[in-house]
């Protein structure tokens, strides 16, 4: 019987972070399979770890709705789960997205991981698609940060980065899901990441998330990914940096996550948090 775990990723509390289903033995699994065990769970994502072939491990993720090709939040619970039972240690993944290594280390009883994303980039959001955008979260242009123009950013998936002019702003989250799926399914954008500054090195974010079936992510690793990356690329941030990204306060989830940006350009970005076994 396929044994299926649950975590909270980014959060050492299971009240808070982002709740990951995590199958720590997928050998034998079909697509099929593995998409009604992702909707019965009914988390954002639920990560599946099989055999590559050639004796390392692959991983894949899906939503309740669709598999996704990298999952951050589920890559660091899966980790965490795997520590517990076989030592803590480094594991190469490979994904649909790319070589995505990951290590765990314990310290006073409790394990962290750290995952390092595929090479990072971003390109600019056509102004016709950023007004759709804006439309579909009923968000004006006066509402958006000067600082941080709106880009699409990739770190193993593809994640609008909005940047909002006020902590108000962000918090302020009620958007048009229909309108905002078929949006994002046309340009294959797997969340949108909206963000506020609170200071250089200190960001807080939301994600919608319509394509996988939840109205918000509490924390996504991957989208934190591509922030790092997109900060490195248009010179937001002195480099090497580390930034601490606040995400899921407004939705009573609270999370952590930590990203440390390398000063060279293309170089994978760090995404580091806590994860812990949810309660039965």
């Amino acid at each position: 019987m396929t044994q299926i775990l649950r975590y909270v990723a980014f959060s050492a509390d299971p009240r808070g972070g982002n709740p990951a289903g995590v199958v720590l033995d997928a050998r034998g699994l079909d697509d099929e399979t593995m998409q009604s065990i992702a909707a019965d769970v009914g988390f954002s994502e639920t990560a599946f770890l099989t055999d590559d072939g050639n004796g390392g491990f692959g991983v894949r993720y899906f939503s309740p709705l669709a598999e996704l090709p990298f999952c951050g939040h589920a890559t660091i619970a899966m980790a965490v789960a795997h520590a517990e039972r076989h030592g803590p240690g480094m594991l190469a993944l490979t994904t649909r997205a790319g070589l995505v290594t990951v290590s765990t280390t314990a310290r006073d009883g409790a394990i962290t991981a750290t995952l390092t994303s595929v090479p990072p980039r971003s390109a600019a959001v056509r102004d016709d698609d950023l007004s759709m955008l804006l439309a579909a979260l009923d968000w004006d242009r006066s509402d958006l940060d000067p600082g941080m123009p709106p880009r699409v950013a990739y770190a193993g998936a593809w994640h609008p980065i909005i940047g909002a002019a006020s902590r108000g702003r962000l918090a302020d989250l009620a958007y048009n899901m229909a309108a905002l799926a078929a949006l994002m399914a046309h340009h294959d954008w797997t969340t949108i990441n909206l963000v506020w500054r609170e200071s250089a090195t200190v960001v807080h974010a939301r994600n919608p998330f319509p394509p996988g079936g939840v109205f918000e992510d509490p924390a996504t690793g991957a989208a934190a990914a591509a922030l790092g990356g997109y900060l490195r690329e248009l010179d937001l941030v002195t480099v090497p940096a580390t930034i601490t990204i606040h995400q899921g306060n407004d939705m009573g989830r609270p999370g952590l996550l930590t990203v440390d940006i390398p000063a060279e350009l293309g170089t994978g970005i760090s995404v580091t948090g806590a994860a812990v076994a949810m309660p039965d």
